[in-house]
């Protein structure tokens, strides 16, 4: 069961806003190919840049869900951009169905400080998942376009 789409704020008192978003597959199923997604969300974050107005930051792919930072110019849609990037995403590992969940989580990041204390705790979940014992051995793929 999904529940109701949270509501998006009506306006935003910043030229271009950091967004911290969060967005899980549909049922927490798997991400078949986690480099196929990784190359997906690198080819659609290069043409964020001329087509939203957008900078993709730091990200990390988990195996069903991806956390990422993302900013954008006045014109800038998250929504869109974010269902832009979960098609290419699908696209690339080959998924046609409804593969993601229709929503998505975001905030907007206040400060340099919020943004990095909020990458330290976006390093730890691979190793809360326990996918790795530490996170300094853990190869994050970071990105800044």
């Amino acid at each position: 069961m999904i529940k109701r789409r949270p509501q998006r704020l009506d306006v935003i008192y910043s030229s271009e806003p950091v967004y911290f978003v969060t967005f899980c597959t549909r049922d927490r199923q798997r991400i078949p190919d986690l480099e196929k997604a990784q190359a997906g969300l690198e080819a659609y974050a290069q043409c964020g840049i001329k087509e939203f107005g957008a900078a993709l930051g730091r990200y990390v792919i988990m195996p069903d869900h991806i956390y990422l930072f993302v900013s954008g110019d006045a014109d800038f849609v998250l929504s869109k951009w974010v269902a832009g990037l979960k098609r290419a995403i699908s696209k690339a590992v080959g998924n046609r169905g409804k593969f993601w969940q229709p929503t998505f989580f975001d905030h907007i990041l206040r400060s340099d400080e919020s943004c990095s204390e909020k990458w330290e705790d976006v390093c730890q979940n691979p190793v809360r998942a326990g996918l790795v014992k530490e996170s300094d051995n853990w190869n994050i793929k970071v990105r800044l376009f």
